[in-house]
C-alpha cells in the first residue's frame, strides 16, 4: 500500500518531469551518470559552453575595441557625466559645442583602447570555469554567462582597464580636452565652477558596462539565434 510520503515524492517528481520537458534541460547532459555515454555528453555539453563563451566574449572585445566601437554605438556610447550635463547645456548655449563633442568623442576612444585589454581575462575566466558553474549557467536566463563573467571578472577587468583607460585618455587628449572645456565654461558669464569629477573612473566604469552589455546580447544571440550557432558543437548543444 502506498504511503502518503511515497504518493506526494511521486507527484513532485512526475511535476518536475513535466516541467523540465518544456525547456533546456542540463540534467539530462550534468547530471553524474556514471554512464559512458552520459560522461562523454557531459564533457561535450561544457565544452560547448566554454566555446559559446570564447565566441561571444571574443565578439564582445572585437565590436567594442574598434574605431567607433563605443562612440558608434548609442547603447553604449560614453556621454558626458551627469554632473557635467548642466554644463554641457550652458556651453551649447553659447556656441561651445564643440569643445562638448571633442571631449566626449575622446572619452569613447579611451575606452575603445582598453576594450582589448578584457579577452586575457575572460579566457583565464572560462578555463578555470568549474563544473558547478557550467550547471548554473546551462540552467540560467539568456545572459546568465554574462552575469558569471561580471562576477568573476569584474574587479579584474577594473584592475586591468585603469592604467589602459589611464594611457589612452593621454594619447587621445581627455585630460587636455577637459581641460580645454573647463576654460570655456569659466568664460561663461556667471558660471560658477566646474564639479570635481574622476574622469578616469568615469570612462573605466562607462567602458565596462559598455562592454558587458555587448556580451550579453552576443550570449543572447547564441542562445536563441540558430544562425549564431557557427560551430557544429554549438549547434549540438544550444540547438537541443
Amino acid at each position: 500500500m502506498l504511503t502518503r510520503a511515497t504518493i506526494i515524492i511521486a507527484a513532485f517528481l512526475a511535476a518536475v518531469a513535466f516541467s523540465s520537458a518544456q525547456t533546456i534541460d542540463p540534467s539530462k547532459w550534468l547530471g553524474g551518470s556514471k554512464d559512458t555515454k552520459d560522461t562523454k555528453s557531459n564533457t561535450d555539453v561544457v565544452a560547448g559552453l566554454k566555446e559559446a563563451l570564447k565566441i561571444g566574449s571574443g565578439n564582445a572585445v572585437s565590436l567594442t575595441g574598434k574605431t567607433d566601437g563605443y562612440f558608434g554605438n548609442a547603447a553604449i556610447k560614453i556621454l558626458m557625466p551627469e554632473q557635467l550635463q548642466t554644463v554641457e547645456k550652458g556651453l551649447r548655449l553659447v556656441g561651445q559645442g564643440d569643445q562638448v563633442d571633442a571631449f566626449v568623442l575622446s572619452m569613447n576612444r579611451a575606452a575603445e583602447k582598453a576594450a582589448p585589454a578584457a579577452k586575457g581575462i575572460f579566457v583565464d575566466a572560462i578555463t578555470n570555469m568549474s563544473f558547478e558553474d557550467a550547471k548554473k549557467i546551462l540552467a540560467g536566463g539568456d545572459t546568465a554567462a554574462t552575469d558569471y563573467f561580471r562576477a568573476k571578472t569584474g574587479d579584474s577587468l577594473t584592475t586591468a582597464f585603469r592604467p589602459v583607460v589611464k594611457d589612452s585618455m593621454k594619447d587621445v587628449g581627455v585630460v587636455k580636452q577637459y581641460q580645454q572645456l573647463q576654460g570655456a565654461y569659466q568664460s561663461v558669464p556667471f558660471a560658477s565652477s566646474l564639479p570635481s569629477i574622476d574622469i578616469e573612473s568615469y570612462v573605466v566604469g562607462k567602458a565596462l558596462d559598455g562592454l558587458f552589455l555587448v556580451l550579453g546580447q552576443e550570449e543572447k544571440k547564441i542562445r536563441t539565434d540558430p544562425g549564431a550557432r557557427v560551430t557544429d558543437l554549438l549547434k549540438s548543444v544550444f540547438g537541443k
